[in-house]
């Protein structure tokens, strides 16, 4: 017997890149995904609620969450104002269906909107049912020289937010322990971005069980303490060399997560056999 928690398995739209979104949802379908995260980002169709409504609905395929326009190359998709494209985000989500907004923690150089973050994800949290996940990110590197690019913390257990999302990739990047940030996270993780790394000074994303993630672990002990957020497969297919080779990338992932997003279910305890009698003289 196993036990299987509610959480539910889901594609990232950007685990096709460069292939589109619409494509995401093709093959969510075709692999059986519960559900996908919109990657708000320069495809026209990702920040088209209406065209994500279409192609859920002809898929058949949830949008579980919607990930913000929080990189670099969207600074100027919903606004060049970070909380504009927050507002928009939690719009599409509301409309959308979906239950969690995936966000990063600003950059440092947008000063104002780092000092007023924490207290502003508050704020917004409360004015909605939407979870606003804040995820782990990690310094950037090159060569022996180290840059801290997020305030106020990459490291987003040293702040107080309602929710998280854990990035297997980037505490990979971040050389940093994944169990003891889930750890600190604790009843506040929702969100999970399941990929794997080497340590490398890039965001890797690879196929879990690729690098040294505790990757199968993590899914363990999600299993164990009943974790209902979304578990969503985040990886980078760009050296892909056909659309069959990489579907069958994600097919792999999944594959993985399913196996390890489950947990021996408690067994009654037995009885103790009686003790053997001593032979009769």
């Amino acid at each position: 017997m196993v036990r299987i928690p509610d959480a539910k398995v889901a594609l990232s739209t950007a685990s096709v890149y460069p292939e589109s979104t619409a494509t995401a949802f093709e093959v969510a379908a075709r692999l059986g995904y519960d559900g996908v995260e919109v990657m708000v980002w320069t495809d026209p169709v990702s920040q088209d609620i209406e065209a994500l409504r279409r192609l859920s609905d002809y898929h058949q395929v949830p949008i579980l969450a919607v990930h913000a326009p929080c990189l670099l190359i969207t600074q100027r998709v919903w606004s060049t104002d970070p909380w504009v494209k927050l507002q928009r985000a939690q719009a599409a989500a509301e409309k959308l269906g979906a239950s969690t907004v995936v966000v990063h923690p600003p950059f440092r150089w947008q000063r104002q909107y780092a000092k007023d973050f924490v207290t502003g994800i508050w704020r917004m949290a409360d004015e909605t049912d939407v979870r606003f996940a804040v995820e782990n990110m990690y310094p950037w590197r090159y060569k022996d020289r180290e840059m801290l690019a997020y305030a106020p913390e990459w490291d987003v257990t040293k702040d107080d937010y309602r929710h998280f999302t854990v990035d297997l990739s980037h505490t990979a990047t971040a050389r940093t322990d994944a169990l003891a940030m889930i750890d600190r996270m604790g009843d506040r993780l929702g969100h999970v971005h399941l990929a794997d790394g080497k340590g490398s000074a890039k965001d890797e994303h690879l196929v879990p069980g690729r690098g040294t993630q505790p990757c199968a672990e993590l899914l363990e002990r999600l299993a164990l303490t009943g974790f209902d957020g979304h578990v969503v497969i985040e990886v980078n297919t760009r050296r892909a060399m056909s659309a069959a080779e990489r579907e069958a990338d994600l097919a792999e992932a999944l594959a993985f997560t399913r196996l390890h997003l489950a947990s021996p279910a408690a067994r009654p305890a037995q009885s103790p056999r009686p003790a053997e009698r001593a032979p009769r003289p």
